[in-house]
This record gives C-alpha cells, structure tokens and sequence, in this order.
C-alpha cells in the first residue's frame, strides 16, 4: 500500500537491493558461485526463501540484469559467496489515503475478490461503500474481505471473525487471514462452496470457539474457522448479509449462491460485449440469436449444477426495450448450494 524500505546488501563490489519496498524483501537472498564449465564466469542466484527464481552467468558485476526480484549495481569483478541475505526491508504504515489511492487504481481493472488486511475502521468502511457502489451502481459484482465487520449486513463483504496457526507455529490474525479468503473465494468455482475447506498449512485455529458461540458467529454472518483433526477449517462459506427481504432472501448470505449470480451477470456482459452488442441487428432475428446465446449458457450452468430447474422455454424471455437499440432480457434461475446441514432421525425397536 505504500513505498516502504526496500531490503539490501553489500557483498564485494557488489550492491543488491529489492525492487519493491518491504519486510518480504529480507527474505531474498543472493548466491554467487564460480561457473564450473568457465572459471572466468559466475552464477549468480536469487533465491527466495531458499527457492531459486532467477539465476545469470557472467563475467563481472556490468553483465548482471535486474530481475523481477533485485536490482543489481556496483562495478568490478564478482567474489564468490555462500549466501548474503538482504536486509532492513520493512512494509511502513499505510494511511487511509493509501487505501483510497488504491481502490481508485484498482476500480478500472477486472477482478472478483479484494483483501483489507487492516484492522483500521476507517479503512474498513470505505472498502464497504466501495463494494456497494461497484455492485449496486456500477453493475461490477466482487466482494471485499475484511475483518470482524460483519455490521456491513452485505453480500458483497465477507466479515472473517478470527485467525489460524501455521504448521511452523506462526499465528495469523484475522486481518491477516483475509487475504486467504479473498484468494480462496475468487478462485473458486460457481459450483463450489469453501464451507468446510482447510487453510493451506494451518493445524489449528487462533480462536477457538463454544458451540452456542458458533451458532451466534454464523447468525451474525461471520466467516470464521474452526479446529478439525488437526486443521482450520471454514465453518461455512457466507458473507456478512443478515437482514433478508423479499428481494433478497437468506439464500443471498451464501458465497456459493453469489458466485453463481455474480458469475452470471459477469459472463452475460463479456458475452455481450464481444459477439453482440454493436455487432447484431436488433431485430427478430437478432434476439432470437442472443436468446439462444443466454439459453445455452444457463444450460451449461445447469449441466455443472450451479444452477437448477432451469427450463429454456419458459424461464427466459428477450424482448425489445423501449429504445430502437434496446433489448430487454428476463430469466428465472434457481442457484444450487452445497449440502451443509445433515439432520437425522433415529428410531429406537
């Protein structure tokens, strides 16, 4: 969210500093060693956190190439060195200005998910005003994750109540984990629900919650993580939306059933946008032909179960608008979600 200070290190004549500012810089580290097929070249690696993401034979320090990690300087020749690692990298603090900055930047580009890792209120609720209008005004359905904001009562938050513990012993606030759930949520499927999906690499939760605590999260639409035979797990994959209506039903508060809706809408405008508008007539024809593009796109939905009861001859109507270049598209669809509560009767002989 800022500049931050980019990590470096001085070995010999050579000077190596990260091209990005903060602490993940100090996990980079550069290994120089003599060629073994030339002893007048070096093999100079960039490793991150012990894995190689770039490796360069030269003759000197001038034959070095900056690469997506590091930005090499210096002159002369290179020394030979088991390992320096870089230092003194460090993230700063973001203002509330970086944040605005920041979702201004991102707004024109295509994405489904956003992460705060912030516990920062102020920050917090511009994300959620920007949710909104993205989806309410905009028409661009994503969703933003934050933590322990579940007074947002909307479908397109995501409030994660508490945090887990890495299998190295690491422990990772709820403002951390969000960016997991944000990764988790744009990455799954229409036809997917993370309701009961393990953390990658965490064995237990940071919070451990009582079963009538449970329920009090998951009413007041809090997305959190519970301990399961030695892993965090998602109790249930929802959003923070709590008060229901007619026009927006519990169904909503369900990530699964939003990913189908915003899926559809987001598709239908790609759709349009490249095969459609501007390219065909708006006649007869026309919507015949834009009809049977939405009909076999909610049938494939259909075929994956993301949707359900979809019938192609009653469930979807294309009709002029009201202007000679408008054309007006009703559907009735019926998102599938996951089985997620299993009750079961017993009869004692």
């Amino acid at each position: 969210m800022n500049a931050g200070t980019k990590a470096a290190v001085t070995s010999g004549n050579l000077t190596v500093t990260a091209k990005w500012g903060g602490a993940r810089g100090n996990d980079l580290t550069i290994v120089i060693s003599e060629n073994v097929d030339d002893e007048d070249l070096y093999d100079v690696r960039t490793l991150l956190n012990g894995d190689e993401v770039d490796s360069q034979t030269v003759a000197n320090i001038a034959g070095l190439v900056s690469n997506d990690w590091v930005v090499f300087s210096g002159t002369g020749d290179l020394a030979a060195s088991a390992g320096v690692p870089l230092v003194d990298g460090a993230n700063g603090s973001a203002t509330n200005q970086d944040y605005l900055d920041y979702l201004a930047a991102i707004e024109p580009q295509d994405f489904n998910t956003i992460a705060l890792p912030s516990t920062d209120v102020t920050a917090k609720g511009a994300f959620v005003s920007f949710a909104k209008r993205l989806r309410d005004d905009e028409g661009k359905k994503i969703q933003v994750v934050l933590e322990n904001y579940p007074s947002a009562d909307y479908e397109g938050v995501i409030s994660v109540k508490n945090g887990v513990i890495l299998d190295d012993g690491t422990t990772l606030t709820a403002a951390q984990t969000t960016a997991w759930v944000a990764g988790a949520t744009a990455g799954a499927a229409v036809n997917e629900a993370l309701t009961y999906a393990a953390y990658d690499g965490a064995v237990d939760v940071a919070t451990r919650y009582t079963n009538s605590q449970i329920i009090a999260a998951l009413q007041a639409g809090e997305f959190f993580f519970t301990a399961n035979n030695g892993r965090a797990v998602v109790e249930q994959d929802i959003n923070s939306l709590t008060t229901f209506t007619p026009d927006k039903g519990k169904a909503f508060s369900k990530n699964r059933v939003i990913r189908v809706l915003d899926g559809i809408n987001n598709d239908f405008v790609r759709i349009f946008s490249q095969f459609y508008i501007g390219k065909v007539s708006n006649n007869a024809d026309g919507r015949n032909l834009l009809r049977a593009e939405c009909v076999n796109y909610l049938t494939s939905l259909q075929n994956i179960n993301a949707i359900q009861n979809f019938d192609s001859q009653t469930d979807i109507s294309v009709a002029a608008g009201n202007d000679v270049d408008a054309v007006l598209i009703e559907a009735d669809i019926q998102p599938v979600d996951s089985i997620e509560k299993i009750y079961m009767t017993i009869t004692v002989q």
